[in-house]
């Protein structure tokens, strides 16, 4: 049986200048820009601690040409469901952050691309630009200069994404972000605290701070991401969309399309 989600995302070919996304909780989207679909970190493991099950199973993961992962973490690179969905999209390159391409065992070594912060690569006519994404710290390999934390920004169909990952604010980020004329940033909420932190729950931007960052650098269309998985590390977007509301009116921010596929 096909998978609904994924036959109305084939269906869906976006004029130039146009998008189609479908959110699959935390940070996982499906993004299509013209003919080429993109999953980005796709968390679809089964596990008895998410509040949303998978919505596409491995083995239905079918019609990506791009799969991305932000950082090695299983919400994002989900290493045990990566073997079938190699599979299922036989045509699919992985891209990941190259601090962690070798030890990605998972997918063939052919089909597996690493960048770094500041490099890019083009595939199925999309050019994926690596930016530096920092998880509670900018951490950075002191003799190779590899970020194991990365955002992407993704930009096909005339269309430019900002693809965030798992990010706190540091010194520099909008500036870089600036650069690119962006018409969605795809940003998370769910914050950081002593317990979290304490209990290896790395955190992220709060929802104040993801706003001010939209803010900083002025999306065409803002939503908000990863607040929703995990019972210790949720977020009520709603505070986002009212903040952003009463702070920056004249910026678009809406809840992601969760489980359903949407055209903008």
């Amino acid at each position: 049986m096909k998978n609904p989600l994924l036959e109305k995302m084939a269906a869906a070919v976006p004029e130039a200048g146009h998008f189609a996304l479908c959110h699959l909780g935390q940070h996982s989207f499906l993004l299509k820009l013209g003919r080429t679909l993109l999953y980005l970190d796709p968390y679809l493991s089964p596990d008895g601690r998410r509040l949303i099950p998978p919505m596409i199973r491995a083995e239905e993961a079918c019609g990506a040409q791009i799969v991305c992962g932000t950082h090695d973490h299983g919400d994002h690179i989900d290493r045990p469901s990566w073997p079938a969905v190699a599979a299922a999209s036989p045509e699919a390159l992985f891209v990941v952050p190259e601090a962690v391409r070798k030890s990605v065992t998972e997918v063939p070594a052919g089909r597996l691309g690493g960048l770094n912060a500041g490099e890019s690569v083009e595939i199925a006519q999309v050019r994926i630009h690596a930016v530096p994404a920092a998880h509670e710290f900018l951490d950075r390999d002191g003799e190779t200069g590899l970020y194991p934390y990365l955002g992407y920004v993704i930009s096909g169909n005339g269309v430019t994404v900002y693809h965030a990952g798992d990010c706190c604010l540091y010194e520099g980020i909008a500036e870089n972000l600036r650069q690119w004329k962006i018409d969605l940033a795809l940003l998370p909420i769910n914050g950081r605290d002593a317990w979290r932190y304490t209990h290896d729950i790395i955190g992220c931007m709060t929802f104040q701070e993801a706003a001010d960052l939209a803010g900083a650098f002025r999306p065409r269309l803002v939503m908000p991401a990863h607040y929703d998985m995990f019972a210790a590390n949720t977020e009520d977007p709603q505070k986002f969309l009212d903040y952003m509301r009463v702070k920056y009116p004249e910026l678009s921010a809406e809840l992601p399309p969760t489980g359903r596929v949407a055209l903008y």
